[in-house]
């Protein structure tokens, strides 16, 4: 059975200091520098998928995603503003309604090294459930948002921004962190966007040197709701917190860079 996937492409990476493009592009084979070089992140994201119609959303130098994805049979959608990974997967809403598949795959285009085996083990769980997020174990948990699980259930994520004011041993109690991938039943999925989209968050950033109170959307909301109206969250676990490393920084694309050269048995730059 075919597999809808939704990845989500659309920030630059702000901690690219040195570098303009769409952070998904970035080389995981460095050539003349680490961020000139060949097999684009995305390319190994999409060589990994399961089988089935896939929407790619854009926003940060959109025309080269398209360029580089030329004849792959994408479809792509804007997100108009770059307002969180809820606000990425509202703008993916007419491919979602589009689709005849029963299971949907939403996943980061920044995280290159997650193995076809792991969507797979992911999809499986929805056999009796109606949302499963790929969680994994960290050595430190950094401000990645962390799952409460009750037994095999997951009753939501919390974001660094609110976990950091927990009590430290409430803290130490919480050790599984979300990788940002998830697989979800479609209906489900659909039934819940309205209701993610009434639910912004209002976070402080900076653009361009100015302070900013800005409107974003949590996609982690997603599992809050369907908590409370009755389905099923489950979790399963990556293979190790490499496999679902993202790409946001110069040490991160470096480490990945490394990975993907000892599992093809390339030479050393």
């Amino acid at each position: 059975m075919e597999i809808a996937t939704v990845i989500l492409a659309a920030g630059r990476g702000s901690r690219f200091k040195d570098f303009q493009g769409n952070k998904t592009l970035l080389p995981l084979v460095p050539g003349k520098s680490l961020f000139d070089g060949s097999h684009p992140i995305l390319l190994e994201i999409l060589s990994r998928l399961p089988q089935g119609p896939k929407t790619v959303v854009v926003h940060h130098r959109k025309e080269d995603v398209f360029e580089t994805t030329r004849g792959l049979r994408l479809t792509y959608l804007e997100q108009p503003t770059l307002n969180g990974t809820g606000g990425a997967l509202l703008a993916a809403r007419p491919f979602l309604e589009s689709q005849n598949c029963d299971k949907v795959i939403v996943t980061m285009g920044d995280v290159p090294l997650v193995r076809n085996s792991t969507y797979q083990t992911l999809l499986q769980s929805l056999e009796d459930a109606n949302f499963v997020v790929l969680g994994f174990r960290p050595e430190t948990k950094r401000q990645y948002g962390i799952l409460e699980i009750e037994g095999d259930l997951v009753r939501r994520i919390v974001e660094w921004k609110y976990w950091k004011d927990f009590s430290k041993q409430r803290q130490d109690e919480l050790r599984i962190c979300n990788s940002g991938i998830y697989a979800a039943r479609r209906e489900d999925l659909l039934n819940h966007l309205s209701a993610l989209s009434a639910r912004p968050h209002i976070v402080q950033k900076e653009v361009d040197g100015k302070a900013l109170k800005l409107e974003e959307y949590f996609l982690t909301d997603l599992v809050e709701m369907m908590n409370e109206n009755g389905l099923r969250v489950r979790y399963v676990m990556a293979e190790s917190e490499h496999e679902v490393m993202g790409v946001d920084d110069v040490p991160a694309l470096m480490k990945a860079q490394q990975i993907f050269r000892e599992r093809k048995l390339l030479p050393s730059p």
